[in-house]
């Protein structure tokens, strides 16, 4: 069994000619809804999985409309809304060396230089030119740190473990 990986919820369709909409929950929306990208729709009442293969996709805010080159009506595609779309995990695509899927850092244990625990890193934030990794401190506070060279110095995935450097005014 490959791990599967969700890339969207498919919340409706669009248009006569197959085309739906779709939630996505993606890092990568670009190189998930490219053209020719494989994905599998996971059928809301249960049943095996479906392969698609991405024919256009077009981005509007946080939705993606996506024709799929299996489907040409909406007849064939309107039973599929509420179904997720996920990617298998080969599929993934290979990442720039200081690139990291959400799902490899939540979870991981952030550090600072003098290997002091912060705490886990339980969320990311993209609220604008970089990501925000929420840290839940041992006080039950939170740490916003921004993922940026001066504070995340190295991420050890395997590990799970963070090394952080706490620039003035962050705590």
């Amino acid at each position: 069994m490959h791990k599967l990986y969700n890339v969207g919820k498919i919340v409706n369709t669009h248009g006569i000619r197959g085309e739906l909409k779709i939630l996505t929950s993606t890092d990568f929306p670009e190189d998930r809804f490219a053209k020719d990208g494989e994905l599998l729709i996971i059928p809301e009442k249960g049943g095996a999985p479906i392969p698609v293969t991405v024919e256009q996709a077009r981005f509007q805010k946080n939705l993606v409309i996506v024709k799929f080159k299996e489907y040409g009506n909406i007849n064939d595609v309107e039973k599929y809304k509420g179904s997720m779309l996920k990617v298998t995990e080969e599929r993934l695509g290979e990442l720039e060396d200081d690139e990291y899927y959400y799902h490899e850092i939540i979870g991981c244990i952030a550090f600072t230089e003098d290997g002091e625990e912060l705490g886990e890193i339980k969320e990311i934030l993209s609220p604008g030119a970089n990501d925000v990794w929420v840290v839940k401190l041992k006080t039950g506070k939170e740490l916003l740190l921004p993922y940026i060279e001066e504070v995340v110095l190295s991420v050890d995935v395997q590990n799970k473990k963070v090394t952080v450097r706490l620039m003035e005014g962050l705590l």
